[in-house]
């Protein structure tokens, strides 16, 4: 956390970027939330789920942001006095692994640029996974269930939550509609 916040000063507002569960389930207090557009990655099924959705015996999978493409999503200012405490709750959420690789990145917003803290994918890393086909994906969020509960639930509250900000995301939609067809196949 200290290496990220290095060049923060202490009377700055600091601006993270969320693009999963940070859109519907951020936990920390904002004095501004905008929404934000962030070139170079792109939001993706890609990262195995050996705890919160899933189990080491049958892992779920969680979206991280992997690089390529362009990725919708949320921006929220945390004020200069909260940093801290509030980074430091982040930290534990986000960071309890070396899955994700903190990152100032520059995300366009209605109001202008900013730069804001994204917890990017770390590709070097055994949590992480590409290359599954549709079916397999299905599966996969279906069966995988952790502490936090079942994974399809995780994949559609983020779907969701999308909706609700009017962000679309083609990749996302596709399978949620397949995961709801095959729902409905098994009743």
């Amino acid at each position: 956390m200290l290496d990220a916040l290095s060049g923060w000063q202490p009377e700055e507002d600091v601006w993270v970027y969320g693009y999963g569960s940070l859109i519907w389930r951020p936990e920390f207090d904002f004095a501004e939330k905008r929404a934000a557009l962030l070139h170079g990655y792109h939001r993706a099924l890609c990262l195995w789920s050996r705890v919160n959705r899933g189990t080491p015996d049958q892992p779920g999978l969680v979206f991280g942001l992997d690089m390529g493409g362009s990725c919708r999503g949320m921006a929220y200012r945390i004020p200069a006095a909260d940093v801290p405490t509030t980074m430091e709750a982040l930290w534990r959420r986000e960071m309890p692994s070396g899955a994700y690789i903190p990152r100032w990145l520059n995300c366009r917003t209605e109001q202008g640029l900013i730069s804001a803290l994204a917890f990017t994918m770390n590709r070097n890393t055994d949590a992480y996974v590409r290359g599954l086909s549709t079916e397999r994906l299905i599966s996969i969020v279906r069966n995988a269930h952790g502490t936090y509960g079942p994974c399809v639930e995780y994949v559609l509250e983020t779907a969701q939550a999308l909706k609700r900000s009017n962000i679309q995301d083609k990749r996302l939609q596709t399978l949620v509609l397949a995961l709801h067809n095959a729902i409905a196949s098994d009743t």
